[in-house]
């Protein structure tokens, strides 16, 4: 299977390309080599590649910065995303596409199904409910997978700020009312290969680790396992805080764990639970 990753780069797309598995092939993009809304620029790449599969990592995710440049989101995450839709539906290839817990309110009182009633509170969250939409309504069994509170041991996370903000402050103030599920982006590159080989059926999936945390939770945890590997030399206080006392311009929904049910039932790849995997890319990191 030949597979074209959009996204090149990126914290989910790189762990893609390097959990290939050894009988399948995976080229990717960055944005700059292929501009995902010109169609025909994304015809030649298919034809070019031979892809039978395109995984779309690709998307504008500065969530607070989106509620000022609502444009630029919905080009990103909703247009071109749609262009992307057309173009694999047209040359007959398959289109899996990366969105988020941001299209839920957060409002649930359990963890959402992959068919529950989505309501995004943010500009960003609405760029991505659009992008979902039009892979569904493309013919060509699209894929949605919907994922949440992505880290790995490169680009820009909460796991790599936390430990430069232990290094650098003698306290760090982290939100605690906030609940979801911190996901490892190698886990997510190993359900999405998943999905691929199973031939799964167009529609929304949904892929986390296991398991439930604040993100206060996360921190508290990440501090531990980075001192035992010797990543930060000193432990400082992590305070739990409400989302009152830390404003963002974004709203964020207040709880968005994802039902990972159907999924993990379709699929060969064993879900872990999310320190089993913070262990692991903390492990990557000490060794990078």
């Amino acid at each position: 299977m030949r597979v074209l990753v959009l996204g090149g780069g990126g914290q989910v797309a790189s762990a893609v390309v390097a959990a290939v598995p050894a009988h399948h092939h995976a080229v990717a993009r960055t944005r700059a080599e292929l501009d995902v809304c010109d169609e025909h620029a994304v015809a030649r790449a298919l034809a070019d590649t031979g892809a039978e599969w395109v995984v779309n990592a690709a998307a504008y995710t500065a969530v607070d910065l989106a509620e000022d440049q609502p444009a630029q989101a919905m080009a990103v995450n909703d247009t071109a995303v749609g262009v992307l839709a057309a173009a694999a539906s047209k040359a007959g290839r398959r289109l899996l596409h990366l969105s988020t817990d941001f299209v839920f309110d957060g409002k649930s009182n359990r963890a959402y199904l992959p068919a529950d009633q989505t309501n995004p509170l943010s500009v960003y969250g609405v760029s991505k409910l659009g992008g979902e939409r039009q892979v569904l309504k493309a013919s060509g069994a699209g894929i949605v997978l919907r994922t949440a509170w992505v880290y790995a041991a490169a680009g820009r996370n909460f796991a790599l700020t936390m430990l430069r903000l232990m290094r650098e402050k003698e306290q760090v103030s982290v939100v605690s009312d906030q609940i979801g599920t911190p996901t490892w982006a190698g886990g997510i590159a190993a359900a999405i290969w998943g999905l691929i080989e199973a031939g799964a059926p167009g529609g929304v999936y949904h892929w986390t680790d296991l398991g439930v945390a604040s993100w206060y939770d996360f921190a508290v945890a990440i501090q531990d396992e980075a001192l035992a590997r010797g990543l930060i030399q000193r432990a400082v206080p992590v305070t739990p805080i409400p989302s009152a006392a830390y404003p963002t311009r974004a709203r964020r929904p207040a709880f968005s764990v994802l039902d990972t049910g159907s999924t993990r039932a379709l699929i060969k790849v064993p879900a872990r639970h999310w320190r089993h995997n913070l262990r692991t890319m903390l492990d990557e990191l000490r060794t990078s």
